[in-house]
């Protein structure tokens, strides 16, 4: 007999982490709408008012600015699959796990990669990342702007003037911080940018959007192809070799989502509702003050966490917005920390990777769940789990130090 279960009814949990986040309830609303066939009039018309969105999300003017479907790195798999090709130089400076992502992707493209890597809690200066470029000479830079494994924003604003200067494509991952941190792709000189939605942009993990370039988009379709199904006379294929990959190959993606709507996969309709509605939020409030709610939030938890007799991790005047790391204190079992949190508040906060394993715990403020509600019930959830295990500090100081960021509001 087959078993039987119940309909999902998931805890009530407030996810206070690196992300995932909470969604926003309008988010959630948009995914039940209805399905539309993927030419219906009404659908593509969805699509083209997604990629108008994006682009003033990117804060660019790309024409080839849209969605990958699949999690954050479904995006940065198209991006780079459909760029590198075997034994293509590609420089990748590491400060954090997410780096080492970018570089085992590039890796399994087949790139010559060469990294450079910086202690975790710190980031890079815009003359170590050029001297690494005169010197491996790459097709490619590839960097993540902010990692939560780290908690850092990495400085973008020069690096397109220097791969500019020595003819390098740029490539950013800014998954983690766009929406709750400055990001301006055409103003400093990025080629391809991938983000996902599970962060600053309040939804569900599940949609990759993504902005290219024309610089980049002439350089991939060298590699058009077209699958022999759907050819028709007109069709000209690239003469570089194929990409290794049919899904994310990103030219078909183009060709699926320009004009032609040349057919490639079925486009995944509740995500497109998802980010659409992600953006549509987002520049209903502004960016400037999205950011600057993402900034205020973060100092309040940051502050009130080190009222609470606890050590901020890492180099702070590069601290995202959006998330904050702190040691765990001697004399303190980090993973009961955790579960008491879950499991007694439903308050859920983040471990970290690598050699900040057990080290540190991670706190974000981002997306819907960046409100002082939030922060206030975090913060006083901590601390009476903090001071039954012992841990010394003054009873109420986080919460107090969060409200006078807030200015006593």
């Amino acid at each position: 007999m087959a078993e039987q279960f119940e309909q999902i009814n998931p805890p009530a949990r407030l996810l206070m982490g690196p992300g995932p986040i909470n969604a926003d309830p309008r988010v959630l609303r948009a995914m039940s709408a209805q399905l539309l066939g993927q030419y219906d009039p009404a659908m593509t018309h969805y699509m083209n008012e997604t990629m108008a969105l994006y682009r003033q999300v990117f804060k660019t003017d790309n024409q080839w600015t849209l969605l990958i479907d699949g999690t954050s790195r479904a995006g940065i798999e198209a991006v780079l699959v459909s760029l590198i090709e075997p034994g293509d130089k590609v420089l990748i400076p590491i400060f954090g796990r997410f780096g080492h992502l970018l570089n085992e992707i590039a890796i399994r493209c087949g790139a010559d990669v060469h990294t450079i890597e910086t202690e975790w809690g710190t980031v890079f200066t815009p003359e170590q990342i050029e001297e690494a470029i005169i010197k491996v000479q790459p097709k490619l830079l590839a960097i993540v702007q902010g990692d939560t494994s780290t908690t850092m924003l990495q400085p973008l604003e020069e690096l397109g003037a220097i791969c500019r200067r020595h003819d390098v494509l740029f490539y950013s991952d800014a998954t983690a911080s766009i929406g709750g941190n400055p990001f301006e792709t055409d103003a400093w000189g990025l080629d391809a940018v991938s983000v996902g939605l599970q962060k600053c942009l309040g939804g569900p993990s599940g949609s990759a959007p993504v902005t290219l370039s024309a610089r980049y988009v002439e350089e991939v379709r060298k590699r058009h192809h077209i699958e022999a199904g759907i050819r028709d006379g007109h069709h000209v294929d690239g003469k570089g070799a194929m990409i290794r990959s049919n899904y994310f190959d990103m030219p078909m993606i183009l060709d699926y989502w320009g004009e032609e709507r040349l057919n490639h996969h079925t486009e995944a309709t509740s995500m497109l509702y998802c980010a659409r509605e992600c953006a549509r939020i987002l520049m209903q409030e502004g960016l400037e003050l999205s950011i600057a709610r993402h900034q205020l939030q973060g100092s309040a938890m940051a502050r009130g966490l080190a009222a609470m007799n606890l050590e901020l991790f890492g180099d702070q005047a590069h601290k995202m917005n959006n998330v904050v790391g702190v040691y765990i204190p001697d004399g303190v079992a980090g993973e009961a920390v955790r579960t008491a949190m879950l499991m007694d508040f439903g308050i859920e906060i983040g471990t970290s990777f690598g050699p900040l394993k057990g080290k540190i715990w991670r706190i974000g403020t981002m997306g819907y769940n960046a409100r002082k509600d939030a922060v206030l019930v975090t913060l006083a959830a901590l601390e009476s789990v903090l001071r039954r295990m012992g841990h010394k500090f003054t009873a109420g100081a986080g919460v107090d130090a969060a409200m006078a960021v807030y200015g006593g509001q």
